[in-house]
């Protein structure tokens, strides 16, 4: 994995077939089409609303407000030599831990599942973590998600034993993996 800054886009993980870097404002089609794609047990406020909420428009606008600090943010996912987004991997600040223990966050679009990608992204992105001085990752996940729960075990996350009970949507749970401080 490779970390490094490029001129306007901000910081970018390389590793063997993807590379993640800021979200552009010209990226709201794919994180729109993430929106529309998720699962109907995901959490309301997180999918497209019956009125059409969050538009692309608003997804642009929030795109060009947001700035995340160095050593957090949703990086898009792109497949190397190919164009566009397919997804996001990054990290965020964690409401439930110390604030110096960020959150892993990840999410590909449907047709880039089964490739291995949000595998490797995510390991992309525990390096920037490493070299950001992170010692320590929490991610969390719905119990009906196997797929990313088998990604995390792959990872090294290791289940906290705290579990945030949800009937509606499932319960999430919250699981953690250390990080070595970088050499």
């Amino acid at each position: 994995m490779d970390t490094d800054r490029a001129p306007g886009d901000g910081l970018l993980v390389r590793t063997e077939r993807l590379l993640l870097r800021r979200w552009r404002v010209g990226d709201a089609p794919v994180e729109h089409e993430l929106w529309g794609e998720r699962d109907p047990r995901v959490p309301a406020h997180r999918r497209i609303t019956s009125d059409g909420h969050p538009t692309q428009e608003e997804l642009e606008e929030r795109t060009r407000r947001d700035q995340p600090p160095p050593s957090l943010g949703i990086l898009a996912v792109e497949r190397r030599g190919l164009q566009g987004a397919i997804g996001y991997c990054g990290l965020i600040a964690n409401a439930y831990g110390q604030d110096d223990e960020p959150e892993l966050a990840y999410e590909l679009l449907r047709r880039a599942w089964g490739h291995g990608y949000a595998t490797e992204a995510a390991r992309g992105v525990i390096g920037w973590a490493q070299a950001s001085g992170h010692r320590r990752l929490w991610a969390t996940v719905r119990e009906w998600n196997t797929a990313s729960r088998r990604v995390l075990a792959k990872l090294g996350f290791v289940e906290s034993g705290r579990v945030e009970p949800d009937e509606l949507h499932g319960d999430s749970i919250f699981t953690t993996r250390a990080i070595a401080p970088p050499d």
